[in-house]
C-alpha cells in the first residue's frame, strides 16, 4: 500500500497493486474508445474513397496491358501478312512449312496467355501496394519509413522466440523512463499465401491470443488480406474484444494508424503508470526486505537448531563421562577401604595371634626368645 496524490485536486489516497489494473483500464478504455471512434470514422471515409479510386486505377492499368498485348498480336499478324506479300505465296510455302508456322504461332500464343495471367496476378497484388514483396516485408518497410520521426524509442522486431512452442510475426513495445506503456503482438496473413486452403481471419485468432499472453503483450493485432471481399473487414478497424481481450483485425492500410491510435491512448495514462510503478516498486522492495528477513530467520533458526543439537549431545556425553568417573571413584573408594582394613589388620598382627592355634610354633618362638 502506498499513498498517491491526484495531480488535479491534490487529494491523497492509498492504492494497492490490484487497483492499478482497474484504474489503468478505466482511463485507457474511455480515452481509447473516443479516439477509436474518431479514427474509425475518418479512416472509413478515407479508405472507401481510396479503395474506389485504387480499383479504378488498377482496372485501367489492366485494360492498358490487355490492349498492349492485343496490339502486339495484331502487329505480329501484320508482319506475317507483309512477309507473304513480299515473298509471295510460293516462297512462303517453300521457306516455312505450315506446321512450323502453326507451332510458332501456338508458342507465341502461350507466351501471351502466360503474360496475361501474370498481369492478372499483378492486379491482385497491386491492390495491396505490395508488388514484389510479402505482407510482412511491406509492414516492416511502412514502419521503418516513419520510425525515426514517429517512433524513435520504440521496439519493433520479428518475434524469433519459439521457446514456448509458438511465436507471432512482430512485437511492438515502447517505454519511457523504464516504464513500458504499450506493447502489441502482430500476426500477418496474406491472401496470396493462403489461396490453396482459403483460411478465414477467425482461424488465426486463438493462436494470436495465445502468443500475446505468452509474450506478455497488452494488445493483439491481426493484419490480414484474407477474405478480401468481406466488407466487415474492409470498412475499418475491427474490434474483436467481444471474443478476445484487446484484439483487432485490420487491413494493411490501417497498420500505422492503429499503432499511432493505441500509442497515443496509452501515453495519456503514462503519468499514472509511472506513479503506480513507483508504488509497485516500493511494494516489491518491502516484499524483498521481508523475504531477506525471513531467509535470515530461517538460516539463524537452522544454525541454532544444529548448535542446540550438538550442545545437547555434548551434555549427554559429559553425563556419560561423569557416570563413568563416578563408577571409577566408587571403585577407588572401595579399594581404599580395603587397603585401610588390610593396614589395620597388619597393624594388629602379633606373634601371639599368629600362634594362637599353633602351640608347637608358639613353643619354638618362646624357645628362640629365651636363647
Amino acid at each position: 500500500m502506498a499513498e498517491i496524490k491526484c495531480p488535479n485536486c491534490g487529494t491523497a489516497f492509498r492504492i494497492d497493486e490490484s487497483s492499478y489494473d482497474r484504474i489503468a483500464s478505466q482511463v485507457r478504455n474511455a480515452e481509447f474508445k473516443n479516439e477509436l471512434e474518431k479514427m474509425e470514422h475518418h479512416l472509413k471515409t478515407s479508405y472507401q474513397r481510396n479503395l474506389i479510386v485504387k480499383r479504378i486505377e488498377d482496372a485501367e492499368k489492366f485494360e492498358e496491358k490487355i490492349d498492349e498485348i492485343e496490339k502486339a498480336l495484331t502487329e505480329k499478324n501484320l508482319e506475317i501478312e507483309k512477309l507473304k506479300l513480299q515473298l509471295g505465296a510460293k516462297d512462303v510455302e517453300r521457306k516455312m512449312s505450315e506446321a512450323t508456322l502453326k507451332d510458332g504461332y501456338e508458342l507465341k500464343l502461350r507466351e501471351q496467355e502466360d503474360l496475361i495471367e501474370r498481369y492478372k496476378d499483378m492486379k491482385v497484388k497491386l491492390s495491396t501496394k505490395m508488388v514484389g514483396e510479402s505482407l510482412e516485408q511491406h509492414c516492416m518497410n511502412e514502419f521503418n519509413s516513419i520510425r525515426n520521426a514517429a517512433f524513435p524509442n520504440a521496439y519493433f522486431e520479428k518475434d524469433n522466440d519459439a521457446s514456448t512452442g509458438s511465436k507471432g510475426d512482430f512485437i511492438f513495445r515502447e517505454a519511457q523512463d523504464d516504464v513500458e506503456f504499450i506493447s502489441i503482438m502482430f500476426e500477418m496473413k496474406n491472401e496470396a499465401d493462403e489461396t490453396a486452403t482459403k483460411h478465414k481471419n477467425e482461424d488465426f485468432l486463438d493462436k494470436l491470443d495465445k502468443d500475446r499472453k505468452e509474450k506478455g503483450c497488452e494488445y493483439a493485432v491481426l493484419v490480414s488480406m484474407l477474405e478480401i471481399d468481406n466488407d466487415y473487414y474492409n470498412n475499418g478497424i475491427v474490434d474483436m474484444s467481444y471474443r478476445y481481450p484487446k484484439m483487432y483485425v485490420i487491413r494493411p492500410q490501417f497498420f500505422i494508424p492503429l499503432i499511432s491510435l493505441l500509442r497515443n491512448a496509452a501515453l495519456n495514462t503514462l503519468s499514472y503508470k509511472k506513479e503506480l510503478q513507483v508504488v509497485k516498486n516500493q511494494q516489491i522492495d518491502v516484499r524483498n526486505f521481508e523475504k531477506n528477513m525471513n531467509d535470515f530467520k530461517d538460516a539463524f533458526s537452522n544454525n541454532y537448531r544444529l548448535a542446540s543439537e550438538r550442545f545437547t549431545k555434548a551434555i549427554e556425553e559429559i553425563d556419560v563421562s561423569i557416570k563413568h568417573l563416578e563408577k571409577i571413584k566408587e571403585s577407588l573408594l572401595a579399594s581404599n577401604r580395603n587397603l585401610r582394613l588390610a593396614n589395620d589388620k597388619a597393624d594388629g598382627l602379633t606373634i601371639r595371634k599368629l600362634t594362637k592355634d599353633a602351640p608347637a610354633v608358639r613353643a619354638m618362638f618362646e624357645e628362640v626368645k629365651e636363647k
